[in-house]
């Protein structure tokens, strides 16, 4: 099942376990092989998800390993390079000739984690000029997410009867651990989606930031489901 023609169906927690589950894929990539493998065209059409609706990385044709002869490109390979991956989600630095790098996916990544929860594309005709999907997204930050997320994750958040009272300020933010944690995860997109490599941060801490926030989401709603469970002081 493809990713991208699937995702728009998910619920909140299934789009954060498949966003957990593309970023496992990139960790073992990165840090899990003997040698480093850069994926180098990570969007949401290369992402597959199975009857378990877990994620899976697909289409391996433009990767390449991070061997000792790939970092050391001349300047005239490293810009031939530079037009690897998909417009939208390819990193600005392979644009102007620079070499391949693990934090190359990690910018794909953060788009494609801003893309599921807003269901934007970053090639969306609404982003003109100095307008992005990142920018889109960091300008909403933190006391309009409400207004960026993605419609259908909106209306889940009204069937639990709660968002028809949240108005567009930081306060409700604070009280309301659902857009907490939307609010990091588009932080955590922004971070991924830096355009220089060297703000980017490691898929390894992606990885744990994302799962620390989905357990924060699933205790909440254990908590709700459960009233009669003593908090822990």
């Amino acid at each position: 099942m493809n990713g991208s023609k699937a995702i728009r169906n998910l619920s909140f927690v299934q789009r954060i376990n498949a966003a957990i589950d593309v970023a496992h894929a990139l960790e073992y990539l990165h840090h899990g092989c003997e040698i480093p493998i850069i994926h180098c065209d990570l969007k949401p059409g290369n992402i597959l998800l199975d009857e378990k609706m877990v994620g899976h990385i697909s289409d391996f044709g433009l990767a390449k390993i991070l061997s000792v002869n790939t970092i050391n490109y001349s300047t005239n390979q490293s810009s031939s390079l530079g037009l690897r991956g998909t417009i939208g989600y390819t990193p600005p630095e392979y644009a102007m000739g620079s070499e391949l790098s693990t934090k190359g996916d990690v910018y794909s990544y953060g788009i494609l984690l801003l893309e599921m929860f807003t269901r934007k594309r970053p090639t969306d005709e609404s982003f003109k000029e100095n307008l992005s999907l990142r920018n889109f997204v960091k300008a909403a930050l933190p006391g309009r997410v409400i207004e960026i997320i993605d419609p259908i994750l909106l209306q889940e958040r009204a069937k639990q009867g709660t968002v028809t009272n949240i108005t567009f300020n930081k306060i409700n933010l604070g009280n309301d651990i659902h857009l907490q944690c939307l609010n990091s995860i588009f932080e955590l997109g922004i971070i991924c989606s830096a355009d220089s490599p060297s703000e980017r941060i490691d898929i390894i801490d992606v990885v744990s930031k994302l799962c620390s926030i989905r357990c924060k989401l699933l205790t909440q709603r254990y908590m709700m489901l459960n009233p009669q469970v003593p908090k822990v002081p």
